[in-house]
C-alpha cells in the first residue's frame, strides 16, 4: 500500500540532505522506513524547540541520524542489491559532508581571527562616535548589512549590526525593533546572491547548479527585497537623534593583512571551481594554509616590548561554530537516509510536476520561513528536480529571503531575538512581515523579468 501523502509533504517541510541520483531502495511503505520518517519528524521538532528547552540542535540530530541507518540497513538488507546500494549511498553522504564541513571549517576560522584582531569591534566603534539620527543609523546598518553579508555570512553580520544598534539605541525599544527586523531583512537579502552569504547559496554552488559569477544575476532581486520593506519601515523609524557615544577601539596587530587574506582565500575557491574544475573546499583549505603562515610570521617577528604573541591559529579552530558543523552532520545524515528508503523521489514529483517548478519554488521560501532556510534547500538538492538555471537561481533567491518573513526563519532572526533581550520579538517581527511579503513578491518578480520568465 502506498505511503499516505500526509507524511510524503511533511517530509518536504521539514528537509533533506545532499544530492545523489545513483537511485534508492524504494521501500517508502515499509514499516521501518515509517518509523524513520516519525524519527525525523520527532528530531526535528526538539530542533525548532531549541529556544525553549534550550538542548543544542546538533544532538537529536545526531541521534536520529544514528538510528534512521540501523533502520535503512535493516530494510536495505531484505532487498536484492541492496547492500551495495546501501554501501554507495553512505559514501556518497560522507563525500558530501566532508566538503561542506571543510568549507564551513575554514570560513569560521577566518571570521574567528578577524574578531580575534578586533576587526568587528573597530567598525562598531566608528559608527556609534558618529553620532548618526536613529532614521539614519537604520540605513546605515541595513546597507552594511546586506554588503558584509555576501563576504562574512549573514549570522555574522547580524550579530555586528544589531551590537552597533544597541550601542546607540537600547533605551528606544521602538528603534531597536524596527532596526532589528531591518538587518534581518538585509543580511538574508544579501547572503542571497553570494555563494558566501548563506549556508543555501554555498549549497547551490557547491552543487554545480550554478556558476559562481551566475549568482550575481540575483543582485538587483536581492536590492528590490531588502529596499521594498526597508522604505515602509523608514516611515516609522523615530526622528530622533541619540547622544554620540565616546568608545575607541584598536584592531590589533595583523589585521588588515588578514582581511586581505580572506579575501584571497576566497578568491582561490572560486578560481578552483570557476578555472580549474576542483571542489570550492579545496581552494578554502589551500586559502587556510595562508592564515596559518600568517600567524607563524606574526609569531617570529613580535616586537618583545609588545608582550607575548598570543595570536594562535588553532585557537581559531577550537571557536568554530561546532554545533552548527555536527547539526548538518545529523540533517544530511538523517534525511540522506530517508533519501536512500525513496521518499524524496515521491516529494519530488508531487511539487516538481504536480505544481510546476515555479509554484514549488517559491513554496520553498515560504517554508524557509517556517522551518529554517538550510534544511528545506537540502530537501530540494535531494529531490533534484529537472529545472534550468534560472529556476534554480530562482529557489536560491526564496530559500535565502523567505527566511526574512518570520523572526524564526533565519538563523540571524533567531541571534537577534537573543542577542535584544526581549526588544524584538517574534510578535514584533510578525507586525512587518506584510512588508517584507510585500518585498519577496517583488523580488521574484524582478527575478522572473530579468530573465525572461515572464
Amino acid at each position: 500500500m502506498k505511503l499516505n501523502r500526509f507524511w510524503v509533504l511533511l517530509l518536504a517541510l521539514m528537509g533533506a540532505g545532499p544530492v545523489w541520483a545513483s537511485g534508492n531502495l524504494h521501500m517508502i511503505s515499509h514499516p521501518l522506513a515509517i518509523t524513520a520518517v516519525v524519527l525525523f519528524v520527532l528530531a526535528y521538532t526538539i530542533v525548532i524547540a531549541e529556544e525553549f528547552i534550550h538542548m543544542r540542535k546538533s544532538k537529536p540530530v545526531i541521534l536520529a541520524a544514528g538510528a534512521i541507518w540501523v533502520l535503512v540497513a535493516i530494510v536495505a538488507g531484505s532487498v536484492e542489491g541492496g547492500p551495495e546500494l546501501l554501501d554507495e549511498a553512505v559514501d556518497h553522504n560522507v563525500n558530501e559532508y566532508a566538503a561542506l564541513f571543510l568549507f564551513l571549517l575554514v570560513a569560521m576560522i577566518y571570521i574567528n581571527a578577524l574578531t580575534e584582531r578586533n576587526v568587528f569591534e573597530k567598525l562598531r566603534s566608528v559608527l556609534v562616535q558618529k553620532g548618526f539620527s536613529f532614521r539614519t543609523l537604520f540605513w546605515i546598518t541595513g546597507w552594511l548589512a546586506f554588503f558584509i553579508s555576501p563576504i562574512a555570512d549573514n549570522l555574522t553580520t547580524a550579530l555586528l549590526m544589531g551590537a552597533v544598534v544597541l550601542a546607540v539605541g537600547a533605551d528606544n525599544p521602538r528603534f531597536v525593533s524596527l532596526a532589528f527586523v531591518n538587518i534581518v531583512i538585509a543580511a538574508n537579502a544579501g547572503g542571497a546572491f553570494s555563494p558566501f552569504g548563506d549556508i543555501t547559496t554555498l549549497m547551490v554552488w557547491q552543487s554545480g547548479k550554478a556558476e559562481f559569477v551566475q549568482f550575481f544575476n540575483l543582485f538587483l532581486p536581492s536590492v528590490v527585497n531588502f529596499l521594498v520593506p526597508a522604505f515602509i519601515m523608514n516611515f516609522a523609524v523615530p526622528k530622533v537623534t541619540p547622544a554620540p557615544i565616546e568608545e575607541s577601539v584598536s584592531m590589533r596587530r595583523g589585521a588588515r593583512r588578514i582581511c586581505v587574506l580572506f579575501l584571497c582565500t576566497i578568491a582561490t575557491a572560486v578560481c578552483f571551481e570557476q578555472f580549474l574544475h576542483l571542489p570550492p573546499f579545496l581552494g578554502m583549505m589551500t586559502g587556510l594554509s595562508y592564515l596559518l603562515l600568517f600567524s607563524y610570521y606574526i609569531k617570529i617577528t613580535q616586537n618583545t616590548s609588545e608582550g607575548p604573541a598570543e595570536f594562535n591559529i588553532f585557537n581559531k579552530v577550537a571557536r568554530a561554530e561546532w554545533d552548527t558543523l555536527l547539526f548538518f552532520f545529523g540533517v544530511i545524515f538523517c534525511v540522506g537516509g530517508l533519501g536512500t528508503l525513496g521518499f524524496l523521489a515521491e516529494v519530488s514529483h508531487i511539487m516538481y510536476v504536480g505544481w510546476g517548478a515555479t509554484t514549488a519554488n517559491i513554496i520553498v521560501g515560504v517554508l524557509s520561513a517556517l522551518v529554517d532556510n538550510i534544511p528545506v534547500m537540502f530537501a530540494v538538492l535531494t529531490m533534484n528536480p529537472e529545472m534550468d538555471l534560472n529556476q534554480w537561481l530562482l529557489v536560491t533567491l526564496t530559500a535565502g529571503v523567505g527566511g526574512s518573513l518570520l523572526s524564526v526563519g533565519s538563523a540571524a532572526g533567531v541571534a537577534l531575538m537573543g542577542q535584544s533581550k526581549g526588544l524584538y520579538t517574534f510578535f514584533s517581527h510578525l507586525k512587518w512581515s506584510w512588508a517584507i511579503a510585500l518585498g519577496y513578491a517583488a523580488s521574484i518578480g524582478c527575478h522572473m523579468l530579468l530573465s525572461g520568465m515572464l
